[in-house]
């Protein structure tokens, strides 16, 4: 199960890149998840990654 701040840090990128064309920096994505710190981004990616979601967030679908 996935908390709210993982499916935020899903969910965020894709919204970013269909309004600016471009995937958020991580200052950018801590920024639309609504934490404080760039470590809580690097933190989760590879948390993501071991529950199984594998793909780059920053990656349009």
């Amino acid at each position: 199960m996935l908390t709210d701040r993982q499916m935020r840090i899903i969910r965020s990128p894709r919204e970013w890149t269909a309004e600016y064309g471009e995937g958020p920096s991580v200052r950018e994505l801590a920024a639309a998840v609504g934490v404080s710190s760039t470590s809580s981004i690097v933190y989760q990616l590879p948390r993501l990654r071991e529950i199984g979601i594998d793909r780059n967030p920053w990656q349009p679908q």
